[in-house]
């Protein structure tokens, strides 16, 4: 861990926004998927929640999408419960969806918590889904063709949201829960011993102001006694 990828770490977790999401429901083309992952990223998006559909594609899909390891997946079954999810967190859901109420995206006020709901490459999102969301957006059409691919129209109204909260200061200061920070900050840097944390069921330890392990020999200590306890119970 070099002093300036420590950095770069920590200046992006402080500029992450915990009050911004995208739910992508039945968006099931790898590379569509792995495009608003990016764009989720460049955002400052942390949370993205993903209705994968029940087919062949589903594996491909998921791969793509975990390809991104500064994004924190949350799948779920149906485009009404990822909408339900998000709504306990105080987010107002937005569809990208033509109907007679949507508003062009600048006229949306990406300030508030929000969740952009994204639907099928092929059919957009589900009548469920468009019924239970806050409200429409659309991105206006100046040709013959009537939208954009599905990850074209994600980077365009991201964009947006992101300059209004860019605008308002949003990310001129960290906005994580300190335990979320503490633990993305984990998990970013030491990837390798997050996942033996996870595996052997041991709490992600402290760093140091250089972004390594505070007490070394204790955790590695902790971590083979962990290792051991669970191969002999097994």
């Amino acid at each position: 861990m070099t002093p300036e990828r420590y950095r770069r770490l920590l200046d992006t977790l402080d500029r992450r926004q915990p009050d911004l999401t995208v739910i992508m429901e039945g968006v099931h083309k790898p590379h569509n998927i792995a495009a608003v992952v990016r764009t989720c990223d460049a955002v400052g998006i942390l949370d993205v929640h993903a209705v994968l559909p029940e087919n062949r594609a589903r594996v491909a899909a998921g791969t793509a999408m975990g390809s991104q390891r500064w994004i924190n997946l949350h799948k779920h079954n149906d485009g009404v419960a990822a909408i339900d999810q998000v709504r306990t967190q105080g987010m107002q859901v937005l569809a990208a969806h033509f109907s007679d109420t949507a508003l062009p995206y600048r006229e949306v006020d990406f300030t508030k918590p929000t969740a952009l709901l994204l639907g099928t490459e092929r059919f957009g999102v589900s009548e469920a889904a468009g019924a239970a969301v806050d409200g429409h957006v659309i991105v206006p059409m100046m040709g013959m063709v009537a939208s954009f691919n599905v990850s074209v129209a994600a980077a365009i109204i991201l964009s947006e949201a992101c300059e209004q909260r860019r605008a308002a200061g949003f990310y001129d200061r960290p906005r994580l829960a300190p335990e979320t920070y503490r633990h993305t900050l984990f998990r970013w840097a030491h990837p390798k011993l997050a996942g033996y944390c996870d595996r052997y069921g041991l709490p992600y330890p402290e760093l140091n102001d250089n972004g390594e392990v505070r007490h070394a020999t204790r955790f590695n200590a902790e971590l083979a006694a962990a290792k051991a306890r669970q191969e002999a119970a097994s």
